[in-house]
């Protein structure tokens, strides 16, 4: 009763819980946090218990740099939760600031999403943790249908519409319909795994041992899946696994594209797979009209000419690729009230 009471003083909210970042739309007022799903915890006594001081970017600043007694914590691994606890704070923290700190009052009903394909004791962990962090009432959206609602496919008509969502944890197809899911299907490899493609190949190539964020900027600045007309370079700044001592190298778009190259073989592999799984009149929609791409990794230089050489359809860039799975939670929250039918039957739990 309490928190039904108290659900009158908040806004619904929709939250992308990605494997790197987080981002919380409010009804009513858009998005409103955009932040890593990162933590920086230190541990305190001799039970090593957990005092968080620093959530997003200012904890993700602290990545390979804490001293001793600080690490450094993603909660969220390929897109499924990996710490209960500390996601649990995470998502409170972010609803107390999506709801301008008022935490004690404030019991929002939440949209939240998870992969396509996770299992029922994944989906219950996610909405335990959110009920747990204050909310009044959550429910889980897969986040292929939340992204191809935020790109604004319109999936209640009876045609086919493709959706590919590339994150952080996890890269995703899906084939919707008549505001359903008739095919989906989600790959554990995505922009984390190339972040990792990249630190293995400065070690084999160049003795040198770079962190997920120099790695991360690698991919950012110079990453792309296709030949480019004017290759691209950088210099890298990292430690020689020879000698210690500090090292600069030279790298190239050529050689940071040979080490992603098996990560986005086994993309194209997913999309192939579930087209040819796609039923027939669904596939000449998809033909006719393309798939939309998204997702934080999406924006890989080529990514969208690789693809559509792949499967020989056109494909569309999302406006927002970073954006698209939390706009369309907020467009989720708004059919719910008008009783709009979209298939969200994933799960549902209330207190």
């Amino acid at each position: 009763m309490f928190k039904f009471l108290s659900g009158l003083f908040s806004r619904d909210i929709g939250i992308d819980l990605g494997s790197s970042n987080t981002v919380v739309y409010v009804k009513g007022r858009g998005i409103v946090i955009d932040e890593p799903s990162v933590l920086a915890v230190r541990k305190v006594g001799m039970k090593g218990r957990k005092d968080i001081i620093a959530f997003g970017s200012p904890a993700k600043r602290m990545i390979g740099k804490t001293p001793q007694g600080i690490v450094t914590i993603r909660p969220m691994q390929h897109g499924v939760i990996a710490d209960f606890d500390m996601t649990e704070q995470m998502v409170g923290h972010y609803m107390s600031e999506a709801n301008q700190g008022r935490r004690l009052m404030a019991h929002p009903r939440v949209a939240i999403c998870v992969p396509a394909g996770v299992t029922e004791v994944e989906k219950r962990a996610v909405v335990d943790a959110t009920l747990g962090a204050g909310a009044r009432e959550a429910f889980v959206v897969e986040e292929p249908l939340a992204a191809a609602l935020g790109t604004g496919l319109p999936i209640n008509e009876p045609r086919g519409n493709m959706v590919v969502d590339i994150g952080g944890g996890t890269s995703e197809v899906a084939v919707l319909s008549l505001g359903g899911v008739v095919l989906s299907s989600s790959l554990r490899a995505a922009g984390d795994d190339i972040d990792s493609a990249i630190i293995s190949m400065m070690r084999q190539n160049y003795t040198l041992s770079i962190g997920e964020s120099t790695a991360e900027e690698v991919k950012s600045q110079i990453g792309s899946v296709i030949p480019l007309d004017e290759e691209l370079e950088m210099e890298v700044k990292g430690r020689d696994l020879m000698d210690g001592l500090p090292k600069v190298v030279i790298v190239t778009s050529g050689e940071v594209r040979d080490a992603i190259e098996t990560i986005i073989c086994r993309i194209e592999d997913m999309l192939r797979y579930a087209v040819e799984q796609t039923p027939p009149e669904l596939v000449k929609d998809i033909v006719d009209q393309g798939f939309v791409l998204t997702g934080g990794s999406s924006q890989l230089r080529g990514l969208n000419v690789r693809f559509s050489d792949a499967i020989n359809v056109p494909v569309h860039m999302a406006e927002q690729p970073l954006f698209s799975v939390a706009l369309g939670l907020g467009k989720l929250l708004e059919t719910v009230d008008r009783g709009d039918k979209i298939a969200v039957t994933v799960d549902h739990s209330s207190v």
